[in-house]
């Protein structure tokens, strides 16, 4: 691995601590993703983590840097690989589908990354988000605006789109309930915020400045004593979902 790729893995071993604690299939999320794999009989994921969004009916070989991350997978997952994106252990047309979930923005060089999806597989399904959409998330806007200098170096979703030349693009809204604790899942349920643990499952969070981070959950948490974020947001009170900007991408070369 390359110097990028090493650091690469270092910061997946540096956030993954109990990641599979916080971050649990969401089946409205999984039907997606199923009916975006199709027919494809095999399957690589790629920054597979702890293999929360892996089809259980079909092969897939599961591709991931970092050891933290391979030792939380369940012993009933798939086979795990520790590879890196921009360099898959893969021929040519390998497998049927390439499956990247919330993973290409942790990728020290992303094209190259989505360039080597392409080369292994002639469907490609990669979910991603809107980065500028997360930086208008309360969270960031109202208490932790630093998250945002995280995010804007990030690829947002319609680079992606873009790459990949995709065929199609769909909105990946989050239910108030969503049970994967992504970094704007709880946006209806703000006291979760105030857990270490959920923090440590948002990479976002993971990678801020940690006094910045801890000033933003005091203020959080002195708005919700007194009932002023409620106040603030009553309009989401009364949504049963909420478009935070993931969008399920995928593409066929």
């Amino acid at each position: 691995m390359g110097e990028e790729q090493l650091a690469g893995t270092a910061l997946y071993d540096r956030i993954g601590n109990g990641y599979s604690l916080g971050r649990r299939t969401d089946r409205r999320w999984m039907t997606a993703i199923l009916a975006a794999l199709g027919t494809a009989h095999s399957i690589a994921n790629i920054g597979a983590g702890t293999g929360s969004y892996e089809p259980d009916d079909r092969p897939v070989l599961a591709l991931e840097p970092s050891s933290k991350m391979v030792r939380q997978r369940p012993h009933t997952a798939h086979p795990a690989v520790r590879a890196v994106a921009e360099a898959l252990p893969l021929r040519d047309h390998a497998v049927d589908a390439a499956l990247a979930v919330l993973t290409v923005h942790h990728w020290s060089d992303w094209r190259a990354g989505l360039t080597e999806l392409r080369r292994i597989a002639p469907r490609q399904v990669v979910l991603a988000y809107d980065t500028h959409r997360h930086t208008e998330f309360w969270l960031v806007r109202d208490y932790i605006p630093e998250i945002a200098d995280v995010e804007l170096t990030r690829p947002s979703a319609d680079d992606i789109a873009t790459e990949l030349r995709a065929d199609s693009v769909t909105a990946l809204p989050l239910p108030w309930d969503f049970t994967d604790g992504v970094f704007p899942a709880y946006w209806r349920r703000p006291a979760a915020y105030l857990d270490p643990r959920v923090r440590r499952a948002c990479s976002a969070l993971a990678q801020t400045n940690p006094d910045a981070v801890e000033r933003g959950i005091d203020r959080l948490r002195h708005d919700l004593n007194t009932r002023r974020w409620h106040e603030r947001h009553r309009n989401l009170l009364d949504l049963d979902r909420w478009d935070a900007g993931f969008r399920l991408i995928v593409s066929h070369t």
